[in-house]
């Protein structure tokens, strides 16, 4: 009977190790820079251990504030906001992995888009990390990709602009100059209208942002048709672009600039002449 009640003792102890943010572990949701600030509205991936007990994925639209017993709550001054959640994900030493959690910072969190120190604390399941300080800046861009890819959408057929049959079974091939691209990004900042409630998407009305960031194709300008909020997902910008004559290639690289915030240089698309 001792040996059991030790056991279940010890596995009590586990479940509520306290979690524990990085530093430095607020990242942009989609490039995942280290050292750069983040912005309200956009998609974040917290970093850190012991911030998850199981891996949770949200189903649901709008998103919840709380995910496989996870909730994250975002603070500025005496403002404290919850996050909505979009996955969560334990520590798996095997394998080299720590926890993981993807969540949409309130839109509320900082007053007008301007740069400031605020803090993040994770609830697992009723046990809290000490808050950790981070800086939200008004742009934070980031360009979501899969293998260095930017996820980037041929507005004529819906096709991502990659190199030709690159995924087997995955319908792909290079853009050409004068091709209208979707683009689809984080971080892009404060909105021309109001925001939609944090956790839901823009399917009620067309958001164009603020400010539009300047785009490079191979080092040449993009012309942008549109920068706001995609209409059916939560946190993420859309922006329509226009293919510069640049050069063919299989990893021609597309960059974001907003305020002097440049995204990084290996993200890429294929073009053909």
């Amino acid at each position: 009977m001792r040996s059991v009640l030790l056991v279940i003792a010890c596995a009590s102890v586990a479940l509520a190790q306290t979690p524990t943010v990085f530093d430095g572990g607020v990242l942009n949701g989609a490039s995942f820079v280290k050292g750069q600030a983040v912005t309200p509205g956009s998609l974040v991936s917290i970093f850190g251990t012991n911030l998850a007990s199981h891996v949770a994925q949200a189903d649901t639209i709008p998103l919840s504030n709380t995910l496989g017993g996870v909730s994250v709550q975002f603070v500025n001054g005496n403002t404290m906001l919850s996050a909505p959640m979009l996955y969560v994900q334990p520590d798996d030493p095997a394998n080299n992995v720590t926890s993981q959690l993807n969540v949409q910072i309130p839109w509320e969190l900082v007053p007008g888009g301007a740069a400031a120190t605020v803090s993040v604390i994770v609830d697992n399941n009723g046990t809290k990390s000490a808050p950790l300080q981070f800086t939200a800046g008004p742009f934070s861009p980031g360009v979501f990709a899969s293998g260095g890819r930017a996820i980037a959408v041929n507005n004529s057929d819906g096709t991502l602009a990659w190199p030709s049959s690159v995924v087997p079974g995955l319908m792909t091939h290079p853009a050409k100059p004068g091709d209208i691209l979707i683009v689809y990004a984080t971080g892009l900042g404060q909105l021309q209208s109001t925001p939609p409630a944090d956790g839901q998407n823009s399917l009620d009305e067309t958001r164009r942002t603020l400010v539009n960031p300047s785009v490079f194709v191979g080092g040449l300008s993009a012309q942008v048709l549109f920068s706001g909020l995609s209409p059916q997902f939560v946190g993420v910008n859309q922006l329509n672009i226009v293919v510069p004559n640049v050069p063919a290639g299989d990893a021609v690289p597309i960059v974001l600039n907003m305020g002097g915030v440049i995204t990084p240089s290996n993200i890429t698309i294929a073009i053909t002449q």
